[in-house]
This record gives C-alpha cells, sequence and structure tokens, in this order.
C-alpha cells in the first residue's frame, strides 16, 4: 500500500483505467467469438457479425487497448475465416 499521496492518486487511476480497458476488451472478445460460432454455424448473418467484430476490434485500437498491428492481425484472421464460408 502506498504512503505517498500522489502514488495514491495514480493507483485510483490506474484501477478506473484497467476497468474501462477490461470492458472494451471483453466486448471485443465477445464479438469475434460470436463471428467464429456463426462461420461454424455457415451462419448467413456471419457477415454481419464480423462487420460488428471488426468495428469492436477498431474501437480497442483507437482506445489503446490494442496495438493497432495486433488488431490488423486479428482483422485478417477473422476476415480469412467468415471468407471460408461464402
Amino acid at each position: 500500500m502506498a504512503n505517498i499521496k500522489s502514488q495514491m492518486k495514480r493507483n485510483r487511476q490506474n484501477e478506473k483505467a484497467r476497468m474501462r480497458n477490461k470492458a472494451v476488451r471483453s466486448e471485443m472478445k465477445t464479438r469475434v467469438k460470436q463471428t467464429l460460432e456463426a462461420v461454424e454455424d455457415s451462419s448467413a448473418d456471419a457477415e454481419a457479425a464480423y462487420q460488428l467484430a471488426q468495428k469492436r476490434i477498431d474501437e480497442a485500437v483507437s482506445k489503446g487497448v490494442l496495438h493497432k498491428n495486433t488488431a490488423a492481425r486479428k482483422k485478417a484472421r477473422l476476415t480469412k475465416r467468415v471468407k471460408s464460408v461464402s
């Protein structure tokens, strides 16, 4: 536990940021998972799920949760999976 006032504040800020990042990351993972499930079922809504997953990945980049190259890699792999169905 910190004794220094500035470090106490930093700890509070870090915790808030961690929770925000966790929410963004969780939403992104959920959408990717839904897309992969739609692809496995050869569902017609795989394309719609893919669009939403792509949007969430881009959002994670803009919020600083993911690096842009990581996002590009995730989107490329997801695109390949979606295209294999259609």
